[in-house]
């Protein structure tokens, strides 16, 4: 059986709360706020919360890397960069999992040298509390946990494998196993 971290029906609920404490915070900006999606794990939560938040907004991705298999590697690799023009705008940075801290905390000093956001807010489904390396700020989080285990699902992979699970889990190591066979074989 399955250890579900996050079900279907628990990710949504999520989004609504954030989706609605995000928009009672952005609706009376000056600008329209920009909400940064982080790929590529961070897409399916970034485009359920979008649907989630009712103040108008604009939207944008950044893409870094810093996994390898089921664990970080702890080098970040910045892969695309935003499109929009953030200066002096708040800016909605939306991830899937916060766990050493080093993603968040580079791309804030990334984004305010590059880009010079009016504010960043954080925003992240899921908050591995006990994992930071570094300490960072999170505004919202979806859920947090205590235990550092590797998850899969909702946009979370394993080498680009089952982000397309509509729920999060914690693979096995025999699932771990056959998915790569799956990649030797298949790929």
């Amino acid at each position: 059986m399955k250890e579900i971290v996050l079900s279907e029906a628990e990710i949504s609920d999520i989004c609504k709360n954030l989706g609605q404490k995000i928009t009672d915070e952005i609706k009376d900006e000056e600008k329209l706020p920009i909400l940064v999606g982080i790929m590529k794990g961070g897409l399916n939560f970034t485009m359920d919360l979008l649907k989630n938040i009712t103040a108008p907004v604009l939207t944008d991705y950044i893409q870094i890397s810093s996994y390898s298999g089921t664990s970080t590697t702890g080098i970040i690799n910045m892969k695309k960069d935003m499109t929009l023009d953030c200066k002096d705008r708040t800016v909605i940075l939306v991830e899937d999992v916060v766990d050493s801290g080093y993603s968040i905390h580079y791309l804030k000093n990334y984004l305010f040298e590059k880009h010079q956001p009016k504010r960043l807010i954080v925003v992240c489904l899921l908050n591995k509390v006990n994992c930071r390396k570094i300490d960072v700020q999170i505004d919202y989080d979806g859920k947090k946990l205590e235990e550092n285990k590797f998850l899969m699902g909702y946009g979370l992979d394993y080498n680009e494998l089952y982000r397309n699970i509509p729920y999060v889990f914690v693979p096995s190591d025999e699932e771990v196993k056959e998915y790569d066979r799956l990649l030797k074989e298949r790929n």
